[in-house]
């Protein structure tokens, strides 16, 4: 079994193209059922966002699942022909294939590092594909791991802890100023979009209090009934100012509205206790002087801009910081994945070995028929106790050296002593008998003999 990814992004495909092989979620699960009808796919997940299309699959053989996920992907999206799909796709295998899931769940491959939409977005592709059942042992366990690593990014780093965009870098400044937003109140003037975002996450972040003003009164009724708050006529606000602990402009004025002595009104009036002006506003709505006002905090645009800058370089050291658990996190589940393929071994030799202990037992039982149930409970424990400490050490070696280079030749050498390859003898039906019989084991193994083909002998084979 190997695990790929077929898709395209925003780093490998336009909106043009990405736009038109997005796959709308109601139609999420019909795909996936017909991906994994698909000869040769196991398991399948789809990962469709604005940003990007990604197919991860479990397949039998690599070129071969490489080859059908594109063929499923150019068949649902008929408006689009293999030759203009082909070009903007990528595809990874193995290693590089989780670790591209692991850097797409933790936000490293987003078109801005660290944002947290991705991980949700994710999770709600592997709930259709559990709803569906697309997903098996490979899958579950990969996704569940990605989901692991995104909360360990965002645990251990500060990637999504800098603003990066001018609206919520005005809400970082305020955590800033006031450490504490609970119970403190915000003016709006204006009723920009991006002064309208910046006021949802100061809500977000515990603003309890929200007046609004706008040039139109009704607009000011209608924005504050949608954030709770109140509206104030637009030529009353300057005495309004006095109310509020953060002051965000955004309006189409040519001028200030907001000069330093109106600021230095405010400040005194509120006996001192600080002011927080954000001025979004092109051309400026507030006077630049307002920054010689003690107790006063004017940022413009030019401000959060640069403060979004310095976050952005900010993330991009912490996902270096990022990169290096991803690549601890792939070794831990490429370690996972090669314990798989000596399970198949381990679980042949356990039904192996079982089935032999059932057939002597049932021969010796046979023979003795006036053992006591307490007696003939003594005799199955002895035979699962022989059976275990036969097999222990060949277990304990298997699952021990399936990570290292010589773990298939470990595995080869089990199959072939045991004969796991081969079919069970069939067992042989004996009547009950009143003679009581020794019972003779009939075979080194079965006497507990010391195996004959030491792990040394093995380890040489593997060299």
């Amino acid at each position: 079994m190997h695990l790929i990814v077929v898709g395209l992004s925003h780093k490998t495909a336009p909106v043009e193209i990405r736009e038109r092989l997005a796959v709308p979620e109601s139609r999420l699960g019909e795909a996936l059922t017909r991906l994994c009808s698909y000869s040769g796919v196991k398991e399948g997940i789809l990962l469709s966002t604005c940003n990007r299309v990604e197919v991860y699959s479990v397949v039998d053989d690599v070129e071969t699942g490489y080859g059908r996920i594109q063929e499923f992907l150019a068949d649902t999206h008929l408006s689009l022909s293999s030759e203009q799909l082909t070009p903007h796709l990528y595809w990874h295998t193995g290693d590089r294939a989780i670790g591209h899931l692991f850097r797409v769940a933790a936000s490293l491959d987003s078109m801005i590092i660290g944002e947290s939409q991705i991980l949700g977005q994710l999770k709600g592709a592997y709930e259709v594909a559990l709803a569906h059942k697309t997903t098996g042992v490979i899958m579950n366990k990969v996704v569940k791991k990605a989901i692991s690593v995104a909360k360990r990014v965002r645990t251990e780093t500060k990637i999504a802890e800098m603003a990066v965009s001018v609206s919520y870098a005005a809400v970082e400044l305020a955590k800033k100023i006031f450490s504490d937003l609970h119970e403190k109140t915000v003016l709006l003037v204006g009723a920009g979009e991006m002064a309208k975002l910046a006021a949802r996450h100061l809500i977000a972040h515990g603003v309890k209090h929200v007046r609004i003003t706008t040039r139109t009164p009704q607009h000011a009724v209608d924005l504050a009934a949608k954030f709770g708050g109140t509206a104030v006529p637009f030529d009353q606000f300057k005495d309004d100012m006095a109310s509020a602990d953060i002051v965000l402009v955004s309006t189409g004025a040519a001028h200030y509205l907001v000069g330093a002595e109106d600021v230095h009104r405010a400040v005194e009036e509120r006996m001192n206790r600080p002011m927080f002006l954000i001025d979004i506003s092109v051309p400026r709505n507030i006077d630049p002087a307002v920054r010689h006002v003690d107790n006063a905090f004017l940022f413009d645009i030019d401000d959060l801009t640069q403060r979004v800058e310095q976050n952005r370089a900010g993330r991009v050291q912490e996902a270096e910081k990022a990169e290096r658990m991803v690549v601890e996190e792939v070794t831990t589940m490429l370690d996972w994945m090669k314990s798989l393929e000596v399970t198949p071994t381990i679980v042949a030799l356990r039904s192996h070995v079982d089935d032999l202990k059932r057939a002597e037992v049932d021969k010796v039982l046979a023979r003795l028929p006036h053992l006591s149930p307490q007696d003939r409970e003594l005799v199955e424990g002895l035979a699962s106790s022989i059976a275990n400490k036969l097999i222990h050490r060949t277990m304990v070696t298997l699952k021990a050296e399936v990570n290292s280079s010589s773990g298939p030749a470990f595995v080869e050498a089990a199959r072939r002593f045991f004969s796991l390859d081969q079919p069970a003898a069939p067992v042989q039906q004996i009547e009950p008998s009143r003679e009581s019989l020794r019972y003779h084991p009939e075979s080194a193994a079965e006497s507990g003999a010391e195996d004959p083909v030491s792990e040394t002998a093995v380890r040489k084979r593997a060299r």
